[in-house]
């Protein structure tokens, strides 16, 4: 069954965690996002004049989401239904539906029915939102941390607007935990406790951008302070080896091997050495950057400069053999080597060329004269008959011969760019290709 009311009073205020007990109780107390509900913007002037719309919430954790959802409800009188799409299905969307009829009926009032990781929804379960949403039974609200674009339906998001949240700045986050130190009632008791400059600074950091993670690391130093000064050993102590955010197979995950690949695209060998420990500090697994510093290779350097592709190829075999963590400085070699070498893109732009060609024609066959002929028979039908072997001809090679299709008119997909090893490749293309233009000639 749905969950009715998210802050519950009647629980007692010391028996739930700091963070939920500091969950801001009007817009004033909201930290962060001035950008949706700051002053004069649209969803704050939404809420103000009583226009809710249903909506979907994408941001990282702990950037205010699930609260945002309830201050909605409350400021319009709404009651406030949750589910978690973890663990429910399309008979608990039915029973929300019922309670929500029940409660326009009894109690003249609307309800708005948060979803908690609404991405986990299948397309039947979002589905089943949509005539209720469609004709106001309730106001929907959905919360994800991953890009709705990819993994909510499109009839889903048509009726809903999408607000990104952004996680929080260190400033936002320092009045975070002040308000919860300065809070007698809801905060951290009757004891004054003071936090000194630098440990607030740690803790934000630590936190990442997450207001949860910081009232969770301040209530365990809290504890584990004997006195009433929160200094930064107590804080380094409850820190630890805090991990930066970095959601595996995720939205931050994507957004961060983007990141390396344009670095190095970009040849800044500095920021894409970032994003590499960046993600291996969040525990990637560095195979997979291993299998995506190699796509690099052919993709963004070609053959401009052929021994990146065998470098990254080496730092892969290098990072399979040692492990963890002494394989991983061969990754930054290549990810360095990668960066600063010349960039061509000759080579994936003549292969998405010639897919195409492939895709969209026939199954041509092979010219008679580009076939094997291992038996008489075959020598007989004509198979290899006029074939010219290069290596007899003059600099071994055959010019004018096609090896394309009969009928087919010769493509120039390979265009070398002039950077690196390319433009020599590219003299002799145009060397051989004048061959070709007087044999032709003849």
């Amino acid at each position: 069954m749905p969950e009715s009311d998210l802050f519950d009073n009647s629980r007692a205020l010391e028996n739930r965690p700091l963070a939920d007990r500091m969950r801001p109780r009007n817009l004033d107390e909201f930290s962060g996002q001035a950008h949706i509900v700051g002053q004069g913007k649209p969803l704050r002037s939404a809420i103000q004049s009583d226009r809710v719309h249903s909506m979907v919430l994408w941001g990282p954790p702990g950037t205010g989401k699930t609260t945002l959802a309830s201050l909605i409800a409350s400021h319009s009188g709404a009651k406030f239904l949750k589910l978690s799409a973890v663990l429910a299905g399309v008979r608990d969307i039915r029973a929300a539906v019922d309670e929500a009829r029940s409660i326009r009926k009894s109690e003249e009032r609307g309800t708005l029915l948060f979803i908690d990781e609404v991405h986990r929804f299948n397309k039947g379960q979002q589905d089943a939102l949509l005539p209720h949403v469609e004709d106001g039974t309730l106001v929907f609200v959905g919360a994800t941390t991953e890009n709705p674009s990819f993994e909510l339906n499109n009839a889903l998001l048509s009726r809903a607007r999408t607000y990104v949240l952004r996680r929080l700045e260190p400033s936002d986050l320092s009045q975070v935990i002040e308000r919860a130190l300065a809070d007698r009632e809801r905060g951290l008791g009757d004891r004054e406790l003071t936090l000194t400059p630098e440990s607030r600074e740690l803790i934000a950091q630590a936190a990442d951008g997450d207001a949860r993670r910081a009232l969770n690391l301040l209530e365990i130093a809290a504890d584990l302070c004997d006195g009433n000064k929160i200094d930064r050993q107590i804080v380094s102590e409850v820190v630890g080896g805090n991990l930066r955010r970095f959601d595996k197979g995720g939205e931050v995950f994507y957004d961060q091997i983007s990141a390396l690949h344009k670095s190095v695209r970009g040849s800044a060998p500095d920021a894409a050495l970032y994003w590499l420990c960046r993600m291996i500090d969040g525990g990637c697994d560095p195979i997979y950057i291993a299998r995506r510093v190699l796509r690099m290779a052919s993709e963004d350097i070609g053959n401009a400069d052929p021994r990146a592709l065998e470098i990254a190829l080496n730092a892969w075999e290098v990072q399979l053999r040692l492990g963890s963590p002494e394989g991983e400085l061969a990754l930054a070699q290549a990810v360095i080597y990668l960066a600063a070498a010349p960039k061509s893109n000759a080579v994936y732009k003549a292969y998405d060329s010639a897919m195409e060609d492939v895709r969209n024609g026939g199954s041509e066959e092979v010219p008679l004269h580009l076939r094997n002929a291992p038996t008489r028979l075959m020598k007989e039908l004509g198979y290899g008959k006029a074939y010219r072997y290069a290596h007899d001809e003059t600099d071994a090679y055959a010019a004018g011969e096609c090896y394309f299709p009969d009928g087919m008119t010769p493509r120039s997909y390979y265009q070398p760019v002039a950077r690196g090893l390319e433009i020599r490749i590219a003299e002799k293309m145009a060397r051989l290709r004048e061959l070709d233009r007087k044999y032709r000639e003849k």
